[in-house]
């Protein structure tokens, strides 16, 4: 199958790593995977103009095809910049709220685990507290899908993770784009076509009824930023578009925000301005909807992954504990400020996207032939970037199969290459929801392990079988006992 040629491809990388890239085919489409930083800092940094699309996936329907990682050029350029500000640190803090209420239910059925002694699927219990917040964060609604699974919501984004890109279908509309058209009329896809109305009509339902509120009544979350910045007329560079740099909070406070009113207030070029710069209906519904891909799978893998890697080093759980019960010494609560005080938290978690890193390969094409680092990339190829064989690449990665947190020091990052770790991506096309699912991960994780402990069982799976369909997870779920930590007082 196609996961199975790509690990093959890594593997010849691997092998032969005088190479700096190798090449394949998917039908007409020449694929050149790319594995030497070097050339990824050109491709996705200082030669950006040149490689600015996500590799072009055809017969996708809205809400999808209006989302940010299938938008290309001028459009994706208005649509990020008007979506990058609401990702910022200063909007982070007004999603702590939303976030926790979804972490108290977690911790409630966690509780309800460690009281029965057996064993627990830990990623189905993630898949559910993320599902809850990304429906809260994203789509303003409240669901509790960690209890009652049979949710409308819930039912239908399920049905969106059972579909994947790399079904025989979807590999041979890659391979023949040009047989799509033909061929779709053939092809209903009920299924779809029902997930995707009820999206948008979710959504469209709640625009009306939000802009039927006044201000001060309507919810703090995406829905409501996109909304209020939807015909602003502040919008970001490209230069600023760089969330995992922070270039997007150096633009606010270098001010590099073009305000648009360089022609005055009511001149007829700054309205076309405005207008140009506003979001549709159409897309506002497009980024909420690929919030669930980017919120929610993602998200619950890495906290599985965490959680599974903890339980089977003991020593570096019990070196969290120690970081957790110490930060509790001097903070009442947790907010977005504070969380980044914890240091091997963030250790902990880089050293799990870094074995487990949950968009394990993306993609660009190339807009022109281009000569980077001596090789020629051809124009109407795809690059892709093979973060999987990077993340474990042993020429720059001491014993790259163990789980070392400490490799994420300050002085062990600055000796290393930047561009061989790349969970979020990298430059302008770098996930704009960063910040979001960093906070998300160690708010949860940060109550966790303050209140239990995770161990490896007779039902653990060691090593862990994975798949690879949308992102990088548990095949089978990861299985692991949780116990009550004896010196935590619980006062539900």
């Amino acid at each position: 199958n196609l996961t199975g040629a790509i690990l093959f491809i890594h593997f010849i990388l691997f092998v032969c790593s005088v190479c700096v890239c190798v090449s394949y085919y998917i039908g007409r489409r020449p694929i050149v995977i790319i594995a030497d930083p070097d050339m990824l800092r050109q491709v996705m940094v200082k030669e950006f103009n040149k490689f600015p699309n996500r590799m072009t996936v055809r017969g996708m329907t809205k809400p999808m095809s209006d989302s940010l990682i299938m938008l290309k050029g001028e459009q994706w350029k208005r649509v990020r910049s008007i979506l990058t500000p609401t990702f910022s640190a200063a909007k982070m803090k007004e999603m702590v709220p939303l976030i926790n209420m979804a972490t108290e239910t977690l911790l409630r059925n966690l509780k309800s685990h460690a009281e029965s002694g057996n064993s627990v699927n830990i990623h189905k219990c993630f898949g559910c507290f993320t599902m809850d917040v990304i429906a809260s964060v994203a789509f303003g609604t409240q669901v509790d899908s960690q209890n009652n699974p049979d949710d409308p919501f819930v039912n239908h984004a399920s049905k969106f993770f059972a579909f994947t890109f790399f079904k025989p279908i979807m590999i041979f509309f890659m391979a023949f784009p040009f047989l799509l058209k033909p061929l779709a009329g053939l092809l209903p896809n009920k299924s779809r076509d029902e997930m995707n109305s009820f999206f948008i009509k979710c959504i469209q339902k709640m625009i009306k009824q939000r802009d039927d509120l006044p201000p001060e009544q309507r919810r703090r979350d995406f829905l409501q930023l996109m909304l209020d910045v939807r015909t602003g007329n502040k919008y970001m560079s490209l230069e600023h578009f760089d969330v995992v740099n922070d270039a997007d909070e150096q633009a606010c406070t270098e001010q590099g925000m073009d305000s648009g009113q360089e022609n005055g207030p009511g001149n007829e070029s700054t309205k076309r301005a405005q207008q140009k710069r506003m979001m549709t209906e159409d897309e506002i519904v497009g980024q909420s909807f690929i919030f669930l891909l980017a919120g929610y799978e993602t998200s619950s893998n890495t906290l599985a992954f965490a959680c599974y890697l903890l339980a089977l080093h003991p020593e570096c759980q019990k070196k969290l504990q120690e970081e957790v019960d110490e930060f509790f010494s001097r903070h009442e609560t947790a907010d977005y400020t504070n969380v980044q005080e914890l240091k091997y938290l963030d250790m902990v978690i880089s050293e799990s996207l870094r074995l487990y890193p949950p968009a394990f390969r993306f993609a660009r094409d190339v807009d022109q032939d281009t000569v980077v680092n001596g090789q020629l990339l051809p124009k109407g190829s795809s690059l892709e970037i093979a973060t999987g064989f990077l993340h474990t690449d042993p020429e720059h990665w001491t014993e790259p199969e163990k789980f070392i947190p400490e490799r994420f020091t300050p002085e062990a990052k600055a000796s290393r290459h930047p561009f061989v770790y790349l969970p979020f991506g990298a430059g302008p096309r770098s996930c704009v929801g960063m910040r979001l699912a960093q906070l998300e991960i160690k708010m949860a994780l940060l109550h966790i392990f303050r209140r239990f402990n995770m161990m490896a069982c007779e039902d653990t799976e060691v090593p862990l079988e994975l798949k690879s369909h949308t992102t990088l997870g548990p095949k089978n779920g990861i299985l692991v006992k949780i116990t009550k930590r004896e010196n935590f007082e619980d006062e539900s």
